[in-house]
């Protein structure tokens, strides 16, 4: 999964090798904190957050076959 967030992400931003995703896992969810440089976070963000809506419609239909709930957020 993190390599798809980043398939996904690194055209869209300036700086693709800050492009960083970091995957935390409990008994219930796995969450993927996306990072990127901070002149990259509007791109990333999209205008009314358009972008970031489409990238984690894009990541929970990638993993809706997994038991556990996911979540996707942008620092």
């Amino acid at each position: 999964m993190k390599a798809l967030i980043e398939t996904i992400v690194r055209p869209l931003v300036d700086y693709p090798e800050e492009v960083v995703v970091t995957e935390e896992e409990t008994d219930e969810k796995i969450r993927y904190h996306l990072t990127v440089h901070e002149q990259d976070v509007g791109k990333v963000i999209g205008k009314n957050g358009r972008i970031a809506k489409a990238i984690r419609t894009v990541v929970y239909a990638a993993g809706s076959d997994k038991d556990k709930k996911l979540y996707l957020d942008i620092m």
